[in-house]
């Protein structure tokens, strides 16, 4: 049995508490510059390259990746850094084929081309159809991080769910885009430095990185293992590249820069974050395999949560937490600025308000970011509730099996080929959900069809069956094929760079101070609780992050006061 460690110290809930506070903070401070749906939604097209390739990182991936792929690390080694490389090509190749296109395509809402490719019907129906699955993602997500954080280190799984569940919400209802833009660019600070500590701990604990090759287990380096093949990779990478060139917070990220070489950059630079981020991530649970030997299969899923109560002094601790707390709400944070942006430009100013004044648009903007949040925070607790969560969740994940490749296939190949008829698409959508449901109905009698590739490859061949069949028995009429041609005119068309300087929301002063305020925090609540000496990795680091935060307060006096 693993020795589990101490509660959380004092100085643990401090730092979580400053996080949460700067959190709140970054909400209120573009709470009031916020005039328009188009700054709301889109960061009125003048968000920093850079600004959205970091929040396209952390909207890449949750607190599951803390445990899941933790988990794949201590029991295989290298085989999740393999499993998440394949982000990289999936994330080029998205950014070559679509994002200069999703600029040109759309301005506050990734489904707005929709009606101009397809027609209303096809809108109003990925609305809804995406609507509840987002939020049911969301509501994973949400409990995954309650339940790590909660069980496995200690923290109050209620009030880990009902803090990370309003904060996020507090602040993208408040600030939008660029709330949810500037809070994931702090979170990825505060993420940062524990990440970079830990494999250093754990590798000092095991004799250095020489003796944790020497006495890796066989095959602890090889690229995949168990049922974990080639092929499942390939399957694997084609569910990332659907995802990951189709989700509204990603597409967010791509549309709301100035320009379509902006655009491209925020794809590149993500790559080259998803190449260097695995390995940081993994090798803390590839290294734990030697201190931590006896973990039964239970425990593996608790590992990371295991790793740090073995490894860091108190404040670190905290620091984790926010850092896992970080990753989680980087995610919904963009899903609830994007899946409003559809709720409120598709369906309230699309079928009620036209005619909406920007004001009754703003408040529509933040009435639809409530309705989206907070209903993620009560299908939580249902979640966290109900008699076999973990079925749940299988449940939950096989959803996107079925629902992602009719979403997916018709919102990529309507950007890219005017081949595909209206009613084609829509062929397409409805055949690839109704085979994809027919095929999990029968998993009941046969598990082995509810398997998430079986069904995967079942709904995206029945999709692109249908979006054949019924463009060759339902071709468009002159009317539409005309609208059709004017929509690739503008789609095909490169789009200009917005003009003007850019935009002059002077945000450093604002990064500067939350950085600062959570690493004084940090040093002060260990200093005053612990000896020096059990708590200098956790002051070292606070001084890091302080240095951080000096370097973006030069940049602020540097740049100057806003416009």
């Amino acid at each position: 049995m693993v020795e589990q460690g101490q509660g959380l110290a004092g100085a643990d809930y401090a730092v979580v508490a400053s996080f949460f506070a700067v959190m709140i903070s970054v909400g209120v401070f573009f709470g009031r510059r916020q005039k328009s749906t188009a700054q709301f939604f889109g960061g009125g097209k003048q968000v920093p390259w850079w600004l959205s390739g970091i929040s396209f990182y952390m909207c890449s991936f949750s607190a599951l990746a803390f445990v899941m792929y933790s988990a794949l690390a201590y029991k295989y080694g290298w085989l999740p850094v393999t499993i998440s490389w394949l982000s990289v090509p999936a994330v080029l190749l998205g950014c070559t084929l679509f994002a200069a296109r999703w600029r040109r395509a759309a301005e506050t809402s990734p489904l707005e081309y929709i009606e101009r490719r397809y027609g209303n019907g096809m809108r109003q129906g990925l609305m809804w159809l995406g609507l509840p699955v987002r939020i049911l993602d969301d509501s994973f997500k949400l409990l995954a991080i309650g339940t790590v954080v909660g069980t496995g280190m200690g923290f109050p799984l209620h009030g880990a769910i009902i803090a990370s569940g309003l904060i996020i919400l507090s602040y993208t209802f408040l600030g939008g885009l660029w709330a949810a833009l500037v809070a994931d660019f702090i979170q990825f600070f505060v993420l940062l430095l524990p990440i970079v500590v830990l494999p250093f701990l754990c590798f000092a604990k095991v004799g250095g990185v020489g003796a944790f090759i020497e006495k890796a287990p066989p095959g602890f380096f090889a690229w995949t293992a168990d049922k974990y093949t080639w092929t499942y990779m390939l399957l694997f990478f084609l569910i990332l590249f659907s995802n990951l060139a189709t989700s509204w917070s990603m597409v967010q990220r791509y549309y709301s820069t100035r320009s379509e070489k902006d655009a491209r950059k925020v794809g590149y630079f993500v790559s080259v974050l998803l190449v260097i981020g695995p390995p940081i991530f993994y090798l803390p649970a590839m290294a734990s395999r030697l201190f931590l030997p006896a973990l039964s299969n239970g425990q593996m899923n608790q590992v990371y949560a295991l790793i740090c109560k073995d490894v860091l002094p108190a404040g670190f601790m905290g620091l984790v937490i926010a850092a896992m707390f970080s990753a989680t709400m980087s995610t919904l944070a963009g899903d609830y600025n994007a899946a409003a942006s559809v709720l409120t430009n598709d369906f309230y100013k699309r079928m009620i308000a036209p005619d909406a004044s920007p004001k009754r648009q703003m408040v529509a903007a933040r009435l639809a970011t409530a309705l989206v949040g907070t209903p993620v925070i009560g299908i939580t607790f249902v979640m966290q509730s109900a008699q076999g969560a973990n079925d749940l969740f299988d449940v939950t994940n096989k959803m996107f099996g079925i629902f992602l490749p009719p979403v997916a296939i018709p919102m990529m190949l309507g950007l890219v080929t005017r081949r595909v008829s209206r009613r084609g698409g829509v062929a397409g959508l409805l055949g690839g959900i109704v085979v994809g449901l027919a095929v999990f109905v029968a998993g009941s009698r046969w598990p082995e069809l509810r398997q998430m590739g079986t069904i995967f490859l079942s709904t995206a061949t029945a999709t692109l069956t249908g979006l054949a069949l019924g463009t060759l028995l339902l071709p468009d009429d002159p009317a539409h094929g005309e609208a059709l041609a004017r929509f690739f005119e503008k789609v095909d068309k490169p789009s200009p760079v917005i003009e003007g300087p850019p935009a002059r929301i002077t945000f450093w002063p604002l990064v500067a101070g939350g950085l600062a305020f959570i690493a004084c925090v940090l040093i002060a609540s260990c200093l005053l609780t612990r000896p020096y000496a059990e708590v200098r990795v956790s002051v070292w680091g606070g001084a890091a992050m302080l240095a951080v935060a000096g370097a973006f307060a030069w940049l602020s006096k540097r740049q100057g006061p806003a416009e």
